[in-house]
């Protein structure tokens, strides 16, 4: 059995470290690139650098902070926040990360998953969904829908048909964030997370939601996920890597526990 991962996400604004509740009400909390080192020291599996507002705001990301970022930590890298196009992912690439992370843009225009999987390999493209619950209707049979630009603007596709869309187009990897629990600390969406990991044969990462080491149990078994990302609960020291590893350990998870 592969062992899971636990993947710390860095959302960055302005070149700084931020986190919100739902998408709202971000506040800084430091520097990314401290944060990241510190991370990785302490056994952290890959690192997730998200733009949060790059999409929104229309713009690119920024490189500088990608490259500092890289040049500190030597673990995988995972970044992503206005990617819209392959010379994006390759700005990204060159930078130091080991994967492009496309959200908003790909749900825009679909092609760039394709045309990113053939110019770097499946294992490089990861796909963001950002996903909010709502009434299921013809459109949005499971439930789930499609939401872009940091949550701002709902798109009228079903979570489920998305992600397999994705996997077709080469998607090497699925990141799977809820809006709806982002920032609570009061668990993953596992129904969500468990709906997309039996629809695809992709890695699938759960993300929003997690306040304990019973949560990302709970992600990477009852959800399906084969990587559950954090935040809040290593941003604010509640948790260190290696606490929630060995406790993770200790439910009977496997996890890599040493380099």
């Amino acid at each position: 059995m592969l062992s899971k991962r636990i993947i710390p996400c860095l959302d960055v604004r302005n070149g700084r470290l931020t986190k919100g509740v739902k998408f709202e009400g971000n506040v800084d909390i430091g520097d990314p690139v401290e944060t990241a080192r510190r991370y990785y020291e302490q056994g952290a599996d890959e690192i997730v650098f998200y733009d949060i507002t790059a999409s929104h705001e229309d713009r690119g990301i920024f490189l500088d902070v990608v490259e500092r970022v890289a040049s500190e930590i030597f673990i995988p890298f995972s970044v992503g926040g206005g990617i819209n196009t392959v010379e994006d992912m390759r700005a990204v690439l060159v930078a130091g990360a080991e994967k492009v992370s496309v959200n908003s843009g790909a749900v825009k225009n679909p092609d760039i998953i394709s045309q990113g999987a053939a110019a770097f390999g499946s294992q490089a493209i990861v796909v963001g969904m950002d996903v909010k619950q709502v009434q299921k209707s013809e459109a949005i049979p499971s439930g789930y829908e499609i939401v872009i630009h940091g949550g701002r603007k709902f798109m009228g596709m079903d979570a489920i048909e998305w992600a397999r869309t994705c996997e077709a187009l080469g998607a090497g990897e699925l990141c799977v964030n809820s809006i709806d629990a982002d920032g609570t600390k009061d668990g993953y969406e596992l129904t969500l997370t468990r709906m997309i990991a039996d629809a695809v044969s992709i890695p699938v990462i759960a993300s929003g939601g997690a306040g304990s080491p019973a949560h990302m149990y709970d992600a990477i078994t009852t959800g399906g996920a084969t990587a559950a990302l954090i935040a809040s609960i290593v941003h604010y020291g509640q948790y260190t890597i290696p606490d929630l590893k060995r406790q993770i350990s200790g439910m009977g998870a496997k996890l890599r526990m040493v380099w």
